[in-house]
């Protein structure tokens, strides 16, 4: 069906982005955009070519080609993704969106920032806080990921809680069809009902429908105040049963409301060298941020703590300095590198369910890790149901029972995800890691309307083929 890139075709899109700015027939430059941060390596594919666009101009030439020729492209941004969504798996050219690293306007007037798809989500509040502003959007791997891939993932983070996912800040994409036709979708506007709404349904569609040239976010005045609680409890089910009750009893929505195991907690402070408050006695901890005016934070996170002690909390510590309140944060971003380091090879799922029916979830998943011999870790955004549960590998069974162990738990697990209400993916996305249970959760009417939606926008199939479905 696709076509591999010749040298003649190498030729070709070297005019277009320049000899600095291609690889071919250079596996060891390669090699990295061969693979995402997914820990099982056999998700990794090799591209024919890597280009690396500075404009939307060079991108449409690209896609031009690539339907001449029929190549398929894989966008890529900074590579920190855990579906395989990056991932060049027929091969061809992977577009790198690295150069397109510009911050293009911040507009105080209508309270947007325009930028390119290659900044790193971080520097965006960096460029922001000098103007009394921020982008609420805060993913865990914020100081590495780029703004681009959280739009196409649709990611969550910490501050979804309160100020909800990236969608609900893109107001307006200037995007590369596969075909190779620039389109823009919003803009600098809050509001539009003028026919469908093609501006969200890029947003979240992992690379499959069209390339972000341009984004503009929606952004918010930096809050004056904002206080970290660090809270222990004896175990899970005590905290996840806890949150809900003092949110609905005080009425007061944290920014951010972070849930850990023991376990996650134990590894991320072995990594740091670190220590945090009833590390040994407590079974689960949450971290919550509380933000807002001076005085309110004050009322806010006083009335928040004395419920958590009400409702069996073994302690509440108040992180209101910058350097004790990333003490925590740190713990909690730390977490992924621990497990890098003491798991790799670890499987990572990205569950999300109604939050109530969050200790029915890591019941099974601990129930599930026991009946076959796995270890396991839960840990995530306890607000918005989002959980990341990881099955580690146990040196007592050998590489092929851990490969049979884990399809089964995987399987069961995902099953009991939707009898709970819930779903596949919560922010990480389908890619190709995951498009094998697509059908647990969506009817084939459902997946026919999506692949239909696909072949509107792609009719050769050329884009990031072989994510979400087949």
């Amino acid at each position: 069906m696709y076509k591999k890139i010749t040298p003649e075709i190498a030729a070709r899109l070297e005019k277009i982005v320049g000899p600095r700015n291609i690889y071919y027939n250079d596996q060891e430059k390669m090699e990295p955009y061969s693979h995402d941060e997914i820990f099982e390596r056999g998700y990794s594919s090799m591209p024919e070519a890597v280009l690396k666009p500075v404009t939307a101009e060079e991108i449409s030439r690209i896609m031009q080609l690539a339907n001449e020729e029929m190549i398929p492209v894989t966008p890529r941004g900074a590579g920190s993704g855990l579906s395989g969504g990056a991932v060049p798996v027929f091969g061809g050219i992977v577009l790198s969106l690295e150069r397109m690293n510009k911050i293009l306007e911040i507009d105080k007037d209508n309270l947007v920032v325009v930028v390119e798809p290659g900044v790193i989500t971080n520097d965006i509040n960096r460029a922001l806080q000098a103007e009394g502003l921020f982008y609420a959007g805060y993913p865990m791997s914020l100081e590495s990921c780029f703004i681009g891939g959280n739009v196409a993932e649709n990611a969550g983070g910490a501050r979804a809680v309160k100020y909800g996912v990236t969608g609900r800040y893109v107001c307006g994409l200037e995007i590369v069809l596969p075909t190779g036709e620039i389109i823009n979708a919003g803009g600098k506007r809050l509001k539009d009902v003028t026919g469908y709404d093609l501006l969200h349904l890029m947003v979240g569609s992992e690379g499959t429908l069209g390339i972000f040239s341009k984004i503009t976010l929606r952004i918010l005045p930096l809050p004056g105040a904002s206080v970290s609680l660090f809270v222990p409890f004896k175990d899970i089910k005590t905290a996840v049963k806890t949150a809900p009750l003092v949110m609905i009893e005080t009425g007061i929505v944290p920014a951010a409301m972070e849930l850990m195991d023991q376990k996650s907690i134990e590894m991320s402070t072995r990594l740091l060298k670190e220590k945090v408050p009833c590390q040994d006695e407590a079974g689960s901890f949450l971290l919550l941020e509380i933000d807002g005016s001076p005085e309110q934070v004050e009322h806010e996170y006083n009335a928040v703590a004395d419920h958590f002690l009400k409702y069996e909390a073994l302690d509440v510590y108040v992180a209101n300095t910058p350097s004790v309140k990333e003490r925590f944060w740190s713990v909690r971003r730390g977490i992924s590198d621990a497990l890098k380091a003491y798991y790799p090879g670890n499987i990572a799922e990205d569950i999300v369910v109604p939050p109530a029916t969050i200790p029915q979830l890591i019941e099974e998943v601990e129930r599930l890790s026991r009946e076959h011999n796995l270890e396991s870790t839960s840990f995530g955004h306890l607000g918005d149901g989002n959980i990341h549960v990881h099955l580690l590998p146990n040196k007592e069974i050998t590489l092929e029972q851990w490969y049979k162990a884990t399809t089964s738990v995987l399987e069961k697990l995902y099953k009991t995800a939707n009898s709970l209400g819930g779903t596949l993916s919560g922010e990480h996305g389908i890619g190709h890691k995951r498009k094998k249970y697509m059908p647990f959760f969506m009817s084939e009417k459902e997946i026919s309307l999506m692949k239909k939606i696909k072949g509107v926008f792609d009719p050769n199939n050329i884009l990031n083929p072989g994510k979400i479905f087949d």
